[in-house]
């Protein structure tokens, strides 16, 4: 591969690269509106973060875990 070739590759990759990075501040900073926006109507940005993860995992994984996580707490005499 000609050097002028590879170098206009590695340039688009850098520029693609770039605006991939603003666009994920642009994002960032929406989230932080949506939460302060939240947190402004009472409710607890931390749980909201949390049930926002626990919705991404399937439902029969969560289950197992939430079962572990009791099993865990009863042992070391934890209110669950």
């Amino acid at each position: 591969m000609p050097m002028n070739v590879a170098a206009d590759q590695l340039r688009q990759y850098v520029e693609r690269a770039e605006r991939l990075i603003e666009e994920r501040k642009g994002l960032n900073d929406d989230l932080k509106d949506v939460f302060a926006e939240a947190k402004s109507q009472g409710f607890d940005v931390p749980t909201i973060k949390w049930v926002i993860r626990e919705r991404a995992v399937e439902r029969q994984k969560r289950e197992e875990q939430n079962a572990l996580r009791e099993t865990y707490a009863v042992q070391l005499g934890l209110a669950f």
